[in-house]
């Protein structure tokens, strides 16, 4: 199913620009040019995600955000405010309403194209069934709720983002990730991370936990394509 994306923006020009480079990257995208308008489109349509302005005639951008929040059947919608504003004053606002992100005018098409997917690949993440809080594999063992690792009864300190990788390979077992899909998974929007970072924090990973780390149990490479969490 296509995803649809609601602009909402009262300089045309802006929408169709950004409707424009959504579409060819396969979405399909309404346009509002006013909070009244936006409001009636997404509780019509039921858009997968909302770009905001924050300045628009008649209803402003904030006040559709407080009351798409506070609808139950738009509440779990993601919004993304666009604001001309550069102030943190603003940004703070934005997200204490209810925004999933912003993007402050001027903005580059690209960076709000890549924007909108990683705030759907985390509004996706969320809708997935929950994990156990506890998962055992050979020996190791994470809980998933007090963020502790053990190794055959060994308490294993991991730095907060070893631990976001472990979970991410463990909970996907088998399953082979580039260090791109990887990257986008555990760093999500930190953009000046490097691809080797993953090799980096891999080799630190399996340090703590693997018995043997040029054999490992655990996390495994796959040559040429990326790593894996071992099959159970």
């Amino acid at each position: 199913m296509v995803p649809r994306i609601l602009i909402v923006d009262d300089e045309k020009d802006i929408a169709d620009l950004v409707a424009y480079n959504l579409e060819k990257e396969g979405y399909e995208v309404l346009k509002a040019f006013d909070g009244e308008k936006a409001l009636a489109l997404v509780r019509t349509k039921k858009p997968a995600l909302v770009v905001l302005d924050l300045m628009l005639p008649g209803i402003q951008g904030l006040e559709v955000c407080k009351r798409l929040r506070r609808d139950a059947e738009t509440s779990a919608i993601p919004i993304i405010m666009l604001t001309a504003k550069g102030e943190e004053f603003d940004k703070v606002i934005g997200l204490e309403v209810g925004a999933d992100d912003y993007v402050t005018k001027p903005f580059g098409v690209k960076e709000l194209v890549a924007r909108i997917k990683a705030v759907l690949r985390r509004s996706d993440a969320g809708r997935q069934p929950e994990k156990p809080e506890i998962f055992e594999f050979k020996g190791l063992r994470i809980d998933l709720k007090s963020y502790e690792v053990t190794v055959d009864g060994r308490r294993v300190n991991l730095s907060p983002t070893e631990f976001k990788l472990l979970r991410f390979l463990s909970q996907n077992p088998g399953r082979v990730y580039s260090r791109d899909q990887i990257l986008d998974r555990v760093w999500g929007d930190e953009s000046f991370v490097e691809p080797r970072t993953v090799d980096v924090h891999v080799r630190r990973l399996r340090a703590q936990i693997e018995g043997d780390e040029n054999s490992p149990t655990y996390i495994v490479t796959v040559r040429g394509v990326g790593y894996k969490f071992a099959e159970r």
